[in-house]
C-alpha cells in the first residue's frame, strides 16, 4: 500500500513537470533547466571530455573501471532534446555497478539533423571505439527512450555493414515504435506520468522527416533479429511506450536472440535515474548482472 502511494505521488510531481505539449525549443530548455538539477557526482567518478571523429563526448568512469571494458551509452530525448550533462550521473551510476567505462556522446539531433544523422553518429561513435583499440566483444551499447531505440538502430546498421557487433544491448524504457501503433499508448495515457503521444508525433515526424516510420533503422521493432547479441530491455508498467518494449521482446524472441525483457510494476518511463527509489537500483542491480553473465 505504501509503495503505491508513493508512486502515486511521484506520478503526479513528474506529471505536473513533465507531461506538457510544447515546441521543441521549450521542450531543449526544460531539458537544460533539468540538467541543474542532477546531484553530484561521486568522489570516486572520473569525467574526461573528448572528441570523437567531430563528436563531443566524455568518458565517465570510476576508480575500480576495467580500462578494456565500454558501455557506449546513447542518451534519451526523442531524437530533438537531451545532452550529456543529463546523463552524467546515471552513467557514473552504470560505471560503479558494471566496472566499465561509460562513454558518453553527443549525437545530432533533429530537426536540425534529421534520420540518419542518429544512427551514423552512433555508428561512428562505434568505430571510434574500434580504432581506439577497445574490441568489440568488450563493448555493450546501451540507450534510454529514444536512445534505446538508436541503440538497436546502430547495432542493426552494424549489423548489414558486416561489423563486429557489441556483446551486447541494453535498452531502458525504449522508443522503438515511431509509428506509434502500440495499443499501450491508449490504455496507458492516463497512467503516464512523461510522455504525450502529441509530443511523440511531433518529435517522430522531426527526426524522420519523410522517411518510412516504419523503416528498421527509425523504429527497430519492426526489425529481423537475427544474428542480434544478447539484449537486456527494461520498461516500466505505466508507460505509454509498454507496447514496443514488449513488441520488440516478442520479434527478438522469434529470432532466438538471448533476450530478457523486465517490466517493473508501478513504474514511469526510465525510472532507473532516479538512483533513492528501491525499483532504480534493482533495475541497476538487473544490469550489473546482465553486463556480469555476457563478459567474454
Amino acid at each position: 500500500m505504501l509503495t503505491k502511494l508513493r508512486n502515486s505521488i511521484f506520478r503526479t510531481l513528474l506529471k505536473l513537470i513533465f507531461k506538457k505539449y510544447g515546441p521543441i525549443e521549450e521542450s531543449r530548455a526544460n531539458s537544460e533547466r533539468s540538467a541543474k538539477w542532477m546531484g553530484k557526482l561521486p568522489a570516486s567518478i572520473t569525467v574526461e571530455k573528448v572528441n570523437s571523429n567531430g563528436l563531443n563526448a566524455e568518458w565517465i568512469y570510476n576508480l575500480d573501471s576495467d580500462p578494456e571494458k565500454v558501455i557506449l551509452y546513447l542518451h534519451g530525448g526523442g531524437y530533438v532534446i537531451g545532452n550529456i550533462a543529463l546523463y552524467r550521473l546515471l552513467s557514473a551510476t552504470l560505471s560503479q555497478k558494471t566496472k566499465a567505462r561509460v562513454f558518453l556522446p553527443e549525437y545530432r539531433l533533429a530537426p536540425e539533423h534529421p534520420y540518419p544523422a542518429a544512427v551514423d553518429d552512433a555508428v561512428a561513435a562505434y568505430r571510434w571505439l574500434l580504432g581506439e583499440g577497445f574490441r568489440a566483444e568488450n563493448i555493450i551499447i546501451a540507450g534510454d527512450s529514444a536512445g534505446g531505440g538508436l541503440s538497436l538502430a546502430a547495432t542493426l546498421s552494424l549489423r548489414a555493414e558486416g561489423q563486429p557487433l557489441p556483446a551486447g544491448v541494453i535498452c531502458l524504457s525504449p522508443w522503438t515504435d515511431l509509428s506509434l501503433s502500440g495499443e499501450s499508448h491508449q490504455s496507458k495515457a492516463k497512467a503516464e506520468a512523461m510522455l504525450l503521444k502529441e509530443s511523440l508525433r511531433l518529435w517522430a515526424s522531426s527526426y524522420a522527416v519523410e522517411a518510412d516510420l516504419r523503416n528498421p533503422l527509425i523504429s527497430p521493432v519492426f526489425a529481423d533479429f537475427a544474428g542480434f547479441p544478447p539484449l537486456l530491455i527494461q520498461v516500466g508498467s505505466e508507460e505509454i511506450l509498454l507496447d514496443d518494449s514488449v513488441l520488440l521482446a516478442e520479434n527478438a524472441k522469434s529470432a532466438d536472440v538471448d533476450m530478457t525483457l523486465t517490466i517493473y510494476e508501478g513504474m514511469w518511463h526510465v525510472w532507473q535515474t532516479l538512483g533513492f527509489l528501491p525499483e532504480s537500483r534493482a533495475a541497476i542491480e538487473e544490469i550489473g548482472a546482465f553486463v556480469k553473465r555476457i563478459e567474454r
